[in-house]
C-alpha cells in the first residue's frame, strides 16, 4: 500500500512539474525563432501583430496574431502574404534541451499574392544567397505546413492577366528542406463551379524553390478526371516530362478553371484520354510532342506549340484517321426535307479562344451535314476570325478547293470562295438539302456570304455568285421526251448530255437566267428563283424539240414550283402557247414581208440584189439616175 501511495505521489509531482514547465515555456522566444527562420528561408521581412499565446493542442507551440510577409523588391504591392494568425509547433525533445526546433507551421486564413514580373521573375522564388547555408543551419524541420481557408491571387505583369482562387487549403510535409516534400492542395477558382485538387511530391524542396530542376510527380484532379505529370520541374515555371490525361468529362476541368460548366461538342473532347511529352519554359511556352490523344471516338496524333502570353498562340500539326465531327452541325445531315433549317443559336465564342494555325490531315471527316474523304485542311485563326484553307479535300467522287471563313468579331458570319471538280451532284445535294432529282458529275465555283446566329438566319441572308457545269447527267421526275410527244412530262427521267449555268444570290434567294441543257434533238433553257433560305423553288424550264414542225421547233415550258421536298412539275401551257405562237407570228410576218417586197419590185420595176430590200433597191436606182443626170450636164 505504501508503494502505491509513493507511485501516485511521484506521478502527481511529475505532472505538476510538467504543467509548470509548460507554463514557463518561452512563447515569445518560440515566436521570434519562427519569425527569424521564415525570414531566413524566404529572404523577406516578417512582422507579427498582437500577443503570443501558448498552445498545447494539437501540437505544442504558440499562436500569434496577424502576420505579414513582405513582397519582392520589384513589386508595387508591399505585402506578399497576410494571415489572421500563425500557429507554430515545436519539438518537445529539443525544447527540454533549451533548443527551439520548428516542427509545424499553420497559416490561418491567409491572403497570398503571387506575381510574375515583366522579365519573368516570380515573387515566390527564393534567393539562393539569402536562403543558402545560413537557412539550412537553422533548426527547421517542417514536418507539416498548413494553409487553412486561404485566398490566392495571381498577377502576370508581362501580359496583364489576373486569376483569383478561394477556399485554399494546403498541406506541405517537408521533414528535410533539402529532401523530399509532399504537397496536397485544394482550391476553387473564382467563378469556377468545380474544386481543383493537386497532390504530388518534389524530390528536393529547397533547390526546387531556388530554381533548380528536380524530379517531380503531380496529379491534378477535378471531378472524376485526372491529369498526371511525371518528370522534372522547378518553381520558375520550367518543366519537362510525360503527361497522362484521363478526363471522362472535360467539362469538369473547364468548370474548375472558370470556363463554364458545359461540355465541349461530341468529337472535340467531351472526354479526353491519352498521353504526350511536355516541355514548359518559364511558364509561358508549352510544347507537346508525340501526342496520342483520344477525343471521344476520334484519335488525334501530332505536335502542338502554345505560347501562354495573354491569349494563347497556337501552332499545331495534327493527324487523324476517321474523324467524326457531326456534332458541330447537329449530326442530322440535311435533316428532314420539310423541317427547314435549324433555328438553334450557333455558339462561335470558341473562335476567340486562341490565335494561330492548325494543320490537320485526316483519312475522312464527317461534318454531319456533309462528309469528305481524305482531307488536308489548314485552320488559321486571328482575332475571332477563322479561315479554313482546303489544301486537298476529296469527297462525293471529286475534289474541293478554296477557302471557307467564319468571322465572329462582331456577330457571326460565314463566307467563302470554293471550287469543285468531278463531284457527284446527287450525293452532295442530298446531304446539303435533301434533293435527289439531279445526278451527274459537275464542276463549279461559288463565292458566298451569310450572316446570322443560326443556320436558318445564315441561309436566309446568303449573297454571292457562282457557276456550275455538267457533262452527261440525269434529271428525275420529268421525262422531256414524253413531254415533247404527248405534253405529259410527269414521272420518268431525262438524260442530258450537257448542262451549264451561272447564278447570283441575294437575301437567301438564288437566281439564274441562263441555264442551258443539251439533249439529243432537244435544247433547253431555264430561268427562275431557288429559295436557299425558304427551301423552295419557282423555276421555268423550257425544252425545245429542234426537229418538230418541219424543223421550226416546238417548245413546251415546264414550271417547277413548291418546296424542295415535293415540288410540282407541270407543263406551263400558257407559256407554251405564247412561245410557239410567237414563233408562228414571226413566220407569218416574214412571209408577209416577202410578198410585199416582191409586189413592190414588180410594180416599180426594180431588180433587187441578194439580201437587198425593195427600199434599198429604189434608193440605189435613184442615186444612179441622179449620177447619170449630172454627168450629162457636165458634158
Amino acid at each position: 500500500m505504501r508503494w502505491i501511495v509513493r507511485i501516485v505521489g511521484a506521478l502527481l509531482v511529475a505532472g505538476l512539474l510538467l504543467v509548470g514547465g509548460l507554463l514557463l515555456l518561452p512563447g515569445e522566444k518560440i515566436a521570434q525563432v519562427a519569425v527569424g527562420q521564415i525570414q531566413a528561408a524566404t529572404g523577406r521581412d516578417v512582422s507579427v501583430e498582437g500577443g503570443v499565446e501558448l498552445s498545447f493542442y494539437p501540437v505544442l507551440g504558440v499562436r500569434t496574431g496577424p502576420v505579414t510577409i513582405a513582397n519582392a523588391d520589384w513589386s508595387d504591392e508591399p505585402v506578399m502574404l497576410r494571415a489572421e494568425g500563425l500557429s507554430v509547433g515545436v519539438g518537445t525533445t529539443a525544447l527540454w534541451r533549451g533548443q527551439v526546433k520548428i516542427r509545424a507551421i499553420e497559416l490561418l486564413s491567409p491572403d497570398i499574392l503571387l506575381e510574375r514580373s515583366r522579365d519573368g521573375s516570380g515573387n515566390w522564388e527564393i534567393d539562393g544567397e539569402s536562403a543558402g547555408s545560413g537557412g539550412r543551419q537553422l533548426a527547421v524541420s517542417l514536418d507539416r505546413v498548413e494553409v487553412t481557408d486561404g485566398r490566392l491571387r495571381y498577377v502576370d505583369h508581362s501580359d496583364g492577366s489576373r486569376h483569383g482562387f478561394e477556399s485554399v487549403d494546403a498541406t506541405l510535409l517537408a521533414p528535410d528542406l533539402d529532401g523530399r516534400a509532399d504537397i496536397d492542395l485544394g482550391l476553387r477558382m473564382e467563378g469556377g463551379a468545380e474544386r481543383l485538387y493537386l497532390a504530388g511530391w518534389v524530390a528536393q524542396f529547397m533547390p526546387f524553390l531556388q530554381g533548380e530542376v528536380v524530379p517531380v510527380e503531380a496529379e491534378l484532379r477535378a471531378g472524376d478526371g485526372t491529369i498526371d505529370f511525371e518528370g522534372r520541374a522547378n518553381a520558375s515555371g520550367d518543366a519537362e516530362g510525360r503527361i497522362k490525361l484521363d478526363l471522362p468529362r472535360t467539362g469538369a476541368i473547364l468548370a474548375a478553371l472558370g470556363e463554364g460548366a458545359g461540355d465541349p461538342p461530341e468529337g472535340l473532347g467531351r472526354a479526353i484520354r491519352g498521353e504526350t511529352l511536355m516541355v514548359l519554359k518559364n511558364g509561358r511556352t508549352l510544347s507537346l510532342r508525340e501526342m496520342a490523344l483520344r477525343l471521344d471516338d476520334n484519335a488525334i496524333n501530332g505536335d502542338l506549340d502554345v505560347t501562354l502570353d495573354g491569349k494563347p498562340q497556337v501552332m499545331a500539326r495534327l493527324y487523324a484517321g476517321a474523324l467524326d465531327l457531326a456534332a458541330l452541325t447537329g449530326g442530322d445531315g440535311g435533316g428532314g426535307p420539310d423541317d427547314g433549317w435549324s433555328r438553334d443559336s450557333l455558339d462561335a465564342s470558341g473562335l476567340g479562344a486562341f490565335d494561330g494555325q492548325v494543320r490537320l490531315t485526316a483519312d475522312s471527316v464527317d461534318l454531319g451535314t456533309v462528309a469528305f474523304g481524305q482531307s488536308d485542311v489548314t485552320l488559321t485563326v486571328d482575332r475571332s476570325r477563322a479561315v479554313f484553307s482546303l489544301n486537298a479535300l476529296k469527297g462525293y467522287g471529286g475534289d474541293f478547293g478554296g477557302e471557307f471563313v467564319m468571322n465572329n468579331r462582331s456577330g457571326l458570319s460565314v463566307g467563302g470562295d470554293l471550287s469543285m471538280g468531278g463531284v457527284e451532284m446527287r450525293e452532295l445535294l442530298n446531304d446539303l438539302a435533301g434533293v435527289t432529282r439531279l445526278s451527274g458529275e459537275a464542276d463549279g465555283q461559288v463565292r458566298f456570304l451569310g450572316v446570322g446566329q443560326s443556320t436558318d438566319a445564315i441561309m436566309k441572308s446568303l449573297s454571292g455568285e457562282g457557276r456550275v457545269a455538267m457533262g452527261r447527267g440525269v434529271i428525275e421526275g420529268v421525262d422531256l421526251d414524253r413531254l415533247m410527244r404527248s405534253g405529259d412530262g410527269s414521272g420518268g427521267t431525262t438524260i442530258f448530255d450537257e448542262l451549264a449555268a451561272t447564278f447570283t444570290m441575294a437575301e437567301g434567294d438564288m437566281r439564274n437566267d441562263d441555264l442551258g441543257l443539251m439533249l439529243p434533238g432537244v435544247e433547253a433553257t431555264g430561268k427562275g428563283r431557288i429559295g436557299l433560305g425558304a427551301r423552295d423553288i419557282d423555276y421555268l424550264f423550257t425544252p425545245v424539240a429542234l426537229n418538230a414542225r418541219g424543223g421550226r421547233g416546238l417548245a413546251i415550258p415546264v414550271r417547277i414550283r413548291g418546296p424542295w421536298s415535293d415540288p410540282r412539275i407541270t407543263p406551263d401551257l400558257a407559256a407554251a402557247v405564247d412561245f410557239n405562237l410567237d414563233e408562228e407570228k414571226k413566220e407569218l410576218e416574214r412571209k408577209a414581208e416577202e410578198r410585199v417586197q416582191e409586189e413592190l419590185r414588180k410594180q416599180l420595176d426594180v431588180e433587187t440584189q441578194d439580201g437587198e430590200k425593195v427600199e434599198d433597191a429604189l434608193k440605189r436606182k435613184a442615186e444612179d439616175e441622179i449620177r447619170r443626170g449630172l454627168m450629162r450636164l457636165l458634158e
